[in-house]
């Protein structure tokens, strides 16, 4: 078990929450938009960017679940500035909803999150006919993103401050097709895996992110864009695999991360100096870990992107 508490470089482990390795930090006037906010480490994460001062947006699926969590936050934290806002990252109408909404607000937007997804489910599509995890874990995400980039970009600029774009990846990535993204078996329900189309879409947080820091790279944008893999987290992430689900309510609390532990990663990469200009990264564990080759294929980051695009434009 020592090897659980083990400190990497950045002075964190697998071990670290949510809360200690955002210490100390200040995170009065920033204001940050977490998706899937309203349960396991998406509130955590809500919850503890609270804490620093930061005025959080809870995107969420279930307004009522999202209320209830924005209650309990406000009752720990008195100062704390939270809102919560419908957002179904699985509807291309929803995204584009909340964006428009968002910046009619006039609200600024310092930190992006990107954290909601599902795991595992049984073949399924979208409202807008696409494979139902790419169309949730990456689709919707890179369409927020988009949507929200100019209000980000003139917050970065007005600011002073750089802006920090935090995609919720897994090492489920590994799971992806060998080949690569298949970008022409999106919706072909022969031969699918839950998990394969899982790790499919976390394999394209991680381009997303890539690409994103190349593409700001060029246009001189102080926006950093990483992704990360939070760890085995016992969640009701696993609600779609029962034998899994069954295994985690027994033994998660021994081998699993607690939820606090789970959420320190994101709160790491979004808030912590140490990582200041530090962009298309892969994190685990509070430090920077390596992917596979796929995650690294600038060619496929590219790829990926173009298609997002043409499928967010239909």
């Amino acid at each position: 078990m020592w090897l659980f508490g083990r400190k990497g470089p950045s002075g964190f482990s697998r071990s670290s929450t949510a809360e200690e390795v955002t210490h100390g930090i200040d995170g009065s006037g920033l204001t940050a938009i977490v998706t899937g906010a309203s349960s396991g480490i998406g509130a955590e994460t809500s919850r503890v960017l609270a804490l620093r001062g930061v005025h959080v947006v809870m995107g969420v699926r279930n307004m009522e679940a999202g209320r209830e969590v924005k209650n309990k936050i406000v009752q720990e934290i008195p100062s704390a500035k939270v809102d919560a806002m419908e957002l179904d990252l699985s509807s291309m109408t929803s995204v584009r909803k909340f964006a428009s909404e968002y910046n009619s607000s006039k609200l600024p937007l310092n930190l992006l999150i990107n954290n909601a997804g599902v795991m595992a489910t049984p073949f399924k599509l979208s409202k807008d006919n696409i494979e139902l995890q790419f169309a949730t874990n990456h689709l919707g995400h890179f369409l927020l993103t988009h949507l929200l980039l100019d209000t980000m970009k003139r917050t970065a600029c007005e600011s002073g401050k750089e802006g920090r774009i935090v995609n919720v990846s897994s090492e489920a990535h590994r799971f992806a097709y060998s080949e690569g993204v298949r970008f022409d078996k999106l919706n072909d329900p022969s031969g699918y895996s839950s998990w394969r189309a899982y790790g499919q879409s976390k394999l394209a947080n991680i381009l997303h992110a890539n690409e994103l820091t190349k593409r700001f790279k060029e246009d001189g944008v102080q926006i950093t864009a990483n992704s990360l893999h939070p760890g085995a987290i016992n969640t009701n992430l696993f609600r779609y695999n029962s034998w899994m689900d069954g295994m985690t309510k027994k033994v998660g609390k021994f081998v699993l991360k607690s939820v606090p532990q789970g959420a320190a990663t994101t709160c790491y990469v979004a808030m912590h100096p140490q990582l200041k200009q530090i962009s298309g990264e892969y994190f685990s564990d509070c430090n920077v870990a390596k992917p596979t080759s796929q995650a690294r294929d600038a060619s496929l980051a590219e790829r990926l992107w173009e298609f997002s695009m043409n499928l967010i434009k239909t």
